[in-house]
């Protein structure tokens, strides 16, 4: 199984990157620990599904240390244009979710090209940041058609430096990856965030 370009894509529900993929022809998946959950909300028609995601501690704390592992397929390539469709919600204290508008690229925002976001991030040819480079994941597109998989690792998430109303609260994620206007991958994630 090749290493996933997953990382640098899958935390884009966190606002940090896009989701990673799985193959065509899987059912729906839903994983659930604690207050994270993810599903797959392509309908089983899209050509990539993520295939099993774990993300400790729940919540998550920001600045703090996190443990991902993900695995997933493609089975087509991901390339430039590679659109995203970010819908960002946050739960008030009655149980009602309110959308978070798009602001400075943070909320719910249509990107037009996740590759060229992480070429701004990563200049094409700097080393991909850990720990995508200890597994071999590339960073940049375009992302070849096949099985991949980022196996348990932690690293370390800085300060985002949001507002305070932001951090703090239970989240809904819904990220749509598309191409020339044919969907690739859909991505329904639920999580908690707490500042430190």
């Amino acid at each position: 199984m090749q290493a996933l370009p997953l990382l640098a894509l899958a935390l884009c529900a966190l606002q940090l990157c896009p989701a990673v993929l799985g193959g065509k022809g899987h059912q729906r998946k839903r994983m659930q620990v604690g207050s994270f959950s993810w599903q797959n909300c392509g309908g089983g028609q899209d050509p990539a599904v993520i295939r099993s995601m774990s993300i400790q501690p729940d919540p998550i704390n920001i600045p703090g240390d996190i443990t991902v592992s993900i695995a997933g397929a493609t089975s087509v390539t991901m390339r430039s244009p590679l659109a995203g469709d970010v819908v960002l919600e946050k739960q008030l204290g009655g149980g009602s979710w309110i959308k978070v508008p798009c602001v400075d690229n943070i909320g719910t925002c249509k990107y037009d090209d996740l590759c060229d976001i992480l070429d701004r991030a990563i200049p094409p040819g700097t080393p991909c940041p850990e720990p995508l480079r200890s597994y071999g994941i590339p960073c940049h597109c375009p992302f070849k058609a096949g099985s991949y998989a980022l196996p348990t690792c932690s690293f370390y998430i800085p300060n985002l430096d949001l507002p305070s109303w932001l951090t703090n609260g239970n989240y809904r994620f819904q990220v749509v990856l598309s191409n020339g206007g044919y969907q690739i991958a859909c991505l329904k994630l639920t999580l908690s965030l707490q500042s430190n």
